[in-house]
């Protein structure tokens, strides 16, 4: 079974923002949610570097070891699901995850701003698949419709890349070896570690 990752290309990001209007557009994210973001490291300073973030879907996600209800899980594919039926709004996901992937809506304080929303990579939730109640709550599944994640297919320059993990590294590990250079990606060993062995000090063989 495929485990469903993300990874974005510093070197390919043009900080288009194309892939957080995607989500918002396809999803009808709520005001005041951006389930993706992008981030410019450096801004204005020359050899700048933007990427985008969104979550992870960690192997060991912070997220589900400190919620209280139990409302996060995962699928068969990897990817880190909530009910939105069990969240009780505390708020301790947005505190542990280090991608600020859990977000509530702007308004109010926890407890009162109601359920948590994040990234789903297009993956829907709990509900039955292609439901109306899916889309209100989770948004489209794309997954389910043997699609890849809106925000992915947008990318013009395809430094955003997702799908299963070992294919996408493949994807990224062929590009470094043909730049030479720029072995780690961002956020790549936070959310899933490094394979035992594994060099990160440049693209030898």
């Amino acid at each position: 079974m495929a485990r469903m990752k993300f990874i974005c290309d510093a070197e390919r990001c043009i900080e288009c923002n194309g892939c957080v209007t995607a989500c918002k557009n396809e999803h009808e994210v709520p005001w005041g949610v951006n389930r993706r973001r992008v981030v410019t490291l450096n801004d204005g300073v020359p050899g700048e570097k933007s990427i985008s973030v969104a979550c992870m879907h960690c192997s060991d996600a912070p997220c589900m070891a400190v919620c209280p209800v139990n409302c996060f899980y995962r699928t068969d594919e990897g990817v880190v699901l909530h009910d939105k039926d069990v969240c009780i709004g505390c708020g301790y996901c947005s505190y542990a995850c280090p991608f600020g992937a859990p977000q509530f809506p702007s308004q109010g304080t926890f407890g009162v701003r109601g359920k948590m929303d994040k990234c789903t990579f297009c993956a829907g939730g709990p509900e039955e698949h292609g439901s109306q109640s899916e889309f209100e709550k989770y948004g489209r599944n794309r997954l389910a419709e043997g699609k890849l994640p809106a925000c992915a297919e947008m990318c013009s320059t395809k430094a955003l890349l997702a799908g299963d993990g070992d294919v996408v590294a493949d994807i990224f590990r062929t590009r470094v070896i043909q730049r030479g250079k720029g072995a780690e990606v961002w956020g790549w060993g936070t959310a899933y570690g490094s394979k035992p062995g594994a060099q990160t000090n440049g693209a030898k063989s």
